[in-house]
């Protein structure tokens, strides 16, 4: 089962999406038809208090001092980056301890099964929220792709996983550590918990290494950020450049835009045909993994740090904006299924309107009172 690793990487990436040029232009995508009631419900969700996109009124930038800018930026290493990663390893060391705990007795069915499932789902979560920050240790070294190879658009992690428990029934952390990210992460744990009514020595062996694999990579993301916070955020430069702002706030931008086209529109074809899966699929818990996104990016987007800031010129327009987009959007995902699949077109289509509505206020509004600019890597045809 073991990959070269040059060759699991490719796979890896071109998976993930991560070979941004070969990306289609958001138009090559869409129906070619809509319905004139949407068009005119669009048009009006466009047109709405939060998003004046075509007022042609130039937002002036708030005057953000070097020292206000370097508080803020360690404020957000340490009181929402680190923190994050710090609780994705929590709880990835709380199913290991689970997982050494229910299987000393094989097969685990019933309740410890679902004592698993749950504190997967718990750990599944936690990761979703560490996303969003979408530069530094973890993505330079592509430990990403190994916490979470996702989307799996040819169904990898399914065969991957169990092709690798049947060839190694005693896997060990160390071993798993040196196979391809396919069978590693969060989406091998959760084909091992939610593929099988029971979980045999070998499937234990398999969640053990796995859990325990994934709680190193973790830590060691989490050291790095808390030993090297104000290099990855330049938070020692802010007198002569915007560097870390801009990391910060496309790297949220980035979540928003992810999510909505891997996460949602892909999966659903909700734009053109249907593509990949839903994220949590095999457990048909999306609603979960969406709602966590959701919540840290209300986190970081309504913290009373930045509220301060955005408020200094008195105007806090741009704040309430937000908040009102990422609360509908919350409100509306509370309505619908665990698993988003089973909701209609209609409501699977507002899901995407309100997160389209939260991409335009940080593009529009939010990254220019900022005084920075969106990212090349910005993908969104909205």
């Amino acid at each position: 089962m073991k990959i070269n690793h040059a060759l699991a990487m490719a796979l890896s990436a071109l998976s993930a999406g991560l070979l941004i040029s070969c990306v289609k232009p958001a138009d090559d995508n869409k129906a070619p038809e809509v319905d004139s009631q949407k068009v005119a419900q669009d048009s009006a969700a466009s047109t709405s208090a939060a998003e004046k996109d075509s007022s042609g009124d130039k937002i002036a930038a708030v005057d953000i001092s070097a020292e206000t800018e370097k508080t803020y930026l360690t404020h957000v290493a340490n009181d929402i980056v680190i923190p994050a990663y710090a609780d994705a390893a929590k709880q990835s060391d709380l199913l290991h301890d689970l997982a050494q705990k229910h299987c000393q007795q094989a097969p685990v069915s019933g309740d410890d099964l679902q004592a698993l499932r749950d504190q997967w789902l718990v750990l599944a979560q936690a990761w979703a929220g560490a996303e969003m920050i979408n530069f530094g240790p973890a993505t330079a070294s592509m430990s990403n792709l190994y916490i979470n190879y996702y989307p799996d658009e040819r169904g990898l992690v399914h065969s991957g996983v169990a092709d690798l428990i049947a060839a190694n029934p005693k896997l060990t952390a160390e071993q798993l550590a040196n196979e391809s990210a396919i069978v590693q992460g969060v989406p091998g744990l959760e084909e091992a918990l939610y593929a099988n009514d029971s979980l045999d020595a070998a499937q234990c062996a398999y969640v053990m290494s796995a859990s325990s694999a994934l709680s190193t990579r973790l830590k060691d993301i989490e050291k790095n950020w808390q030993q090297n916070a104000t290099n990855l955020l330049a938070i020692d430069k802010t007198a002569d450049s915007d560097q870390g702002l801009n990391q910060w706030f496309n790297s949220l931008l980035s979540l928003v835009e992810t999510m909505k086209s891997n996460a949602i529109d892909q999966p659903l074809g909700l734009t053109g045909k249907a593509k990949g899966h839903l994220p949590a699929a095999t457990a048909e818990q999306s609603r979960a993994i969406i709602n966590a996104k959701l919540a840290t990016l209300n986190e970081a987007l309504t913290d009373p740090v930045l509220t301060a800031i955005l408020g200094s010129n008195n105007e806090n327009e741009v704040a309430d904006n937000l908040s009102t987009a990422l609360a509908d959007a919350t409100t509306l995902l509370a309505q619908m299924p665990e698993d988003l699949e089973a909701a209609d077109k209609a409501t699977q289509q507002e899901l995407y309107d309100h997160l389209t509505t939260i991409t335009r206020i940080i593009k529009r509004q939010l990254i220019p009172t900022l005084g920075i600019r969106v990212g090349f890597n910005s993908t969104d045809g909205d």
